[in-house]
């Protein structure tokens, strides 16, 4: 008994769905598979839309009922480009583009009349597809959209085949078979095709969260918050300490009283020599895989001088860093890079000051932190300090912190209108940028040029696949004085409040969300454990296939014994490939149409099995009529042979018709062929007589 049937005697009020409602059903689910990932960026609308309009085609393709007039879609199509414009304040660009693509997505489906119809929905879906990737090219999303794919292709497939109940089970194996033929040609591609530089680029994009160019109390914290990963980082031979790993990014001098800021103009390349001669010290080369930015700084190892190694090639990257030890690009970097460079963590940043410069690093807002600068004035007035220089006066500061009651906490809670005077001297309870703001204000108002300088300390505890991962929750600030014959010193009052902070790494952590505190419940180690091998995964997925290159490609053709390898070679390879692979495609081609399937070489051996007989099997014949003439040719010793003709008909063309043979039934049909040339002979002779 089929399944429907069965379904049927089990609840009198079910009704078998119809082949069309079927396909419509399935052809749904895979669209809303495809657009979810978009759902969770567009706007809230977006999705209420999208899921009103696609049950709505599922109640239509259950009930039978008929399709909504195309007015009526004509006047939603309406309402969801004012919304669009409402919400993306343009129909022009990538979010709006994507919004308005995945409304007429949703509504092509109430409008599938024709076949032509039906092509339109799986060529738009196979688009929405590659809109995907201008959000995330992640491993998880390259999962999901591959079994989109494979559901397009399925319904694809159904589409083109219009005759019976194909099940859904054999239209996805068919598909699945015929996108494994094409495996071998996309992975040539990959490896082989040239990587040319893009030809155009969208706008937009690039990092959602990460260092700003500004810095006011409390932005440092919120991005402790975030556990997503900045870069990775991998040291060739032994890496240095966790106390020297200061990533540089923006430096910000400019203070308003209320927000420091970057330096506007900052020449390039202006650093002088330093004034002693530089002992021998050790360069460390490390591999960096840095995430999309939303600054145009690169957080480099501090003490990298020399252009870092980038792939692909960056625009705009400096032969060297700027007189404040930055590197920085005309435009924010929007796509995952690799770079490769080396760093000499105890170079000084400059041995001269200009006075513009000097003027710009004492500056403090007049009424402004009176308080502080009152206080500073006091350390700067003990019998100890007086006459003292930058380096010993920066020591009284990180002291003070020491051995005062400071607290360092993500949440120190909300200051008032002069948050470097309530923190430095009532309640002490901050992050790092409360300390490092505070040192460089007190510093300033005892006469001493100082700065800001924010960026990423520290890595993840282990190294994983190799890597250490570096994460916004690394995300630091710390401070700059200038001392005179020295250059700039960098000092951390946050290693004064919180050593573990800076010697282990060991940054504040947020409580964990109801997935990893589940985790957490149930294993300590579970969390991290599970957090390791998913970013294991993803980092080999970026550098094997993200991160295959130019180089990479002269570097297979290396191994496979090309000289030299160039874009010339390259070419010719692939070149050659794609001739040989035309060549057994025609090949296999030819054979193809000259093979026979299993239901035509079955049909020659009943001829051949009839041949024997004297009985002469035609294309055309039906085995019906092949069984009445085995009737008529031999009588009785022919009817098991023709019964057993009779039953393979039944099978292969009654309801529900089935594929093949049943078993057994080619050594049944065999051996009544067999019994009748036996008994046919002596038949013939008594008709004879």
């Amino acid at each position: 008994m089929d399944r429907p049937a069965a379904l049927a005697r089990l609840s009198p009020r079910w009704r078998p769905v119809g082949r069309e409602a079927r396909d419509t059903l399935f052809m749904l689910v895979v669209i809303a598979w495809t657009i979810a990932p978009h759902l969770m960026r567009l706007g809230t609308w977006v999705g209420v839309l999208c899921l009103v309009v696609l049950v709505w085609r599922g109640a239509l393709a259950l009930r039978q009922g008929p399709l909504p007039s195309r007015w009526w879609l004509v006047a939603i199509l309406g309402i969801a480009a004012g919304l669009t414009l409402w919400t993306q304040r343009t129909l022009f660009g990538k979010d709006a583009g994507v919004t308005l693509l995945v409304v007429l997505m949703a509504l092509k489906t109430l409008e599938l009349r024709a076949r032509r119809d039906a092509l339109v929905v799986f060529f738009l879906g196979f688009f929405l597809v590659l809109t995907q990737f201008l959000y995330s090219q992640s491993l998880a999303t390259a999962l999901a959209m591959g079994l989109s794919v494979w559901g397009w292709l399925t319904a694809l497939t159904l589409a083109h085949m219009p005759a019976g109940r194909p099940r859904l089970a054999e239209a996805a194996g068919l598909a699945g078979r015929a996108a494994l033929v094409g495996t071998p040609v996309m992975v040539a591609l990959f490896l082989l095709f040239p990587r040319l530089g893009p030809l155009w680029a969208m706008p937009g994009g690039g990092a959602k969260t990460g260092l700003s160019d500004n810095l006011q109390l409390g932005d440092v914290a919120q991005l402790a918050n975030d556990d997503e990963i900045a870069f990775r980082l991998r040291f060739e031979g032994p890496s240095p300490p966790a106390e020297a790993l200061y990533f540089r990014g923006p430096v910000l001098s400019d203070y308003d009283g209320r927000r420091w800021r970057s330096n506007s103009f900052v020449p390039a390349g202006a650093e002088s020599a330093p004034t002693e001669a530089a002992p021998s010290r050790r360069i460390y080369r490390y591999e960096m895989t840095l995430e999309p930015l939303r600054i145009p700084w690169l957080p480099l190892l501090e003490g990298t001088r020399l252009m870092p190694e980038a792939m692909p090639p960056l625009v705009g990257l400096p032969g060297q860093p700027d007189a404040d030890g930055q590197w920085k690009l005309p435009r924010p970097q929007t796509e995952r890079v690799l770079l490769k460079a080396q760093a000499d963590l105890q170079t000084p940043h400059a041995a001269a000051l200009r006075p513009f410069e000097r003027r710009m690093l004492l500056t403090l807002p007049a009424d402004r932190h009176p308080r502080t600068r009152a206080w500073a004035a006091e350390l700067r007035a003990r019998p100890g300090l007086r006459g003292a220089d930058a380096t010993a006066l920066a020591g009284a500061v990180l002291q003070h912190i020491r051995s005062t009651s400071f607290v360092y906490t993500l949440e120190p809670g909300s200051y008032g209108d002069d948050p470097i005077d309530e923190f430095w001297l009532d309640r002490r309870e901050g992050f790092c940028e409360h300390y490092a703001a505070a040192f460089v204000v007190v510093m300033r108002a005892m006469g001493v040029p100082a700065r800001i300088v924010t960026g990423y300390q520290g890595t993840d505890f282990l190294p994983v696949d190799g890597y250490f991962a570096v994460r916004q929750s690394h995300a630091h600030a710390w401070a700059e004085f200038w001392q005179a014959g020295r250059g700039w010193v960098r000092a951390d009052p946050t290693g004064a409040v919180a050593p573990e902070r800076i010697r282990r790494s060991e940054a504040l952590q947020p409580p964990p969300g109801l997935f990893g505190g589940a985790l957490q419940a149930v294993s300590p180690d579970l969390r991290l454990q599970w957090r390791q091998w998913v970013e294991a995964l993803d980092n080999r997925w970026n550098q094997w296939i993200l991160g295959y290159g130019k180089r990479q490609q002269f570097d297979l053709l290396s191994q496979w014994g090309v000289q030299s390898p160039d874009l010339m070679s390259l070419a010719r390879v692939l070149v050659t490939l794609v001739v040989g692979a035309g060549v057994a495609g025609a090949a296999w081609a030819w054979f193809d149409a000259r093979r026979l399937g299993p239901w035509q070489r079955l049909r020659e051996r009943i001829a051949r099995q009839l041949a024997r007989l004297g009985i002469d099997a035609r294309p055309s014949d039906t085995l019906g009529t092949l069984a009445a003439r085995l009737r008529e040719r031999c009588g009785e010793s022919g009817e098991a042979a023709a019964r057993a003709l009779a039953a393979l008909e039944l099978h292969r063309y009654g309801r529900p018709g089935r594929t093949g043979t049943p078993a057994g039934w080619w050594r049944d049909f065999h051996d009544a062929i067999a019994r009748a040339r036996a008994i046919a002979p002596a038949v013939g002779q008594e008709r004879a007589r």
